[in-house]
């Protein structure tokens, strides 16, 4: 049998981690069709079948298991044997890939990672906002961003930024035909535009002031998926929209918008990177994590 090229090893591995093409085609910079045909070639010279598709998923047969158990370790050693030459490097190298919700990608990795890069310009970073709560080690991501209630109990975790807050905003005409809400308890006689995560679940509007705590489930007529979205639609008079409040800051500024409720402080709490334990690092993320601490993000102001 010819030499199998490991970047064929590597590609099964991505998809039978990931069950999906899709996604070990984002994780490697590759469209899907060049996976596929990779893998094709990989099973081909094999002379077995690795990968058991349908038109909805991908899953590794009995072959494929047994090649997967002993293949992921392996890579991750060879990744680690690699990674480990940057302590003979005057400047680190590598790619960092980063896992976090929207607002936090936007407004706290975003900028700390564009400092970062001007620091160490040698390692590449590869940031994936999403809203669901992903398994970062399934996604093939270095690190997430995450808030302390969802945090997994076995994680190491560095504390990146300040409390982060949302905000209940609409627009001067939508409080003029419609008044103001002066607890969470009179937004159920308003018209919320609502939120749905990816999996399908309605985005819950959590309030706090002086020990006590509110959680609304929105009603209203309009629901989207992105936050901008229900922004845009604020803007023009749909309802309200409860969005991270770096997002309204300008258009509040301008009285574009209007804030409510805003003594009731809705709060997500600090952001924190982190990472499964481990005994080796990846150098870098251990210079991201560094670099982090000493150059902690400022909640942005008007």
């Amino acid at each position: 049998m010819d030499r199998i090229p490991l970047a064929d090893l590597e590609v099964f591995a991505a998809v039978a981690r990931h069950g999906s093409f899709r996604r070990a085609a984002l994780e490697r910079g590759v469209t899907p069709s060049l996976l596929s045909q990779n893998l094709r070639r990989l099973e081909a010279q094999l002379g077995v079948v690795l990968l058991k598709r349908t038109t909805r998923s991908v899953a590794p047969s009995d072959a494929g298991k047994e090649l997967f158990a002993q293949l992921e370790p392996a890579l991750a050693q060879i990744a680690d044997a690699v990674d480990r030459l940057n302590r003979y490097r005057d400047m680190p190298f590598g790619t960092l890939r980063l896992n976090a919700p929207g607002p936090i990608a936007h407004f706290v990795l975003a900028p700390l990672v564009a400092r970062f890069q001007q620091a160490y310009p040698d390692i590449g970073v590869d940031i994936s906002a999403d809203a669901a709560l992903t398994d970062i080690v399934k996604g093939g991501f270095d690190a997430g961003v995450r808030f302390a209630d969802d945090l997994a109990q076995d994680a190491v975790a560095v504390p990146i930024g300040p409390p982060q807050r949302y905000a209940v905003v609409g627009s001067p005409a939508y409080f003029a035909e419609h008044g103001r809400p002066a607890t969470p308890h009179d937004l159920a006689t308003h018209r919320c535009i609502r939120r749905r995560f990816p999996g399908g679940t309605l985005f819950t509007w959590h309030f706090a002031r002086d020990g006590e705590a509110a959680s609304v489930v929105p009603r209203g007529p309009l629901t989207v998926n992105d936050a901008h979205i229900a922004l845009n639609a604020a803007l023009h008079g749909a309802g309200l929209a409860y969005v991270h409040e770096s997002y309204v800051l300008a258009d509040v500024a301008a009285g574009r918008l209007e804030r409510v409720l805003a003594d009731w402080a809705p709060g997500l709490g600090v952001p924190y990177l982190y990472y499964p334990q481990q005994r080796y690092v990846p150098v870098p993320l251990r210079s991201f994590i560094d670099f982090a601490r000493q150059h902690p993000m400022e909640l942005a102001t008007p």
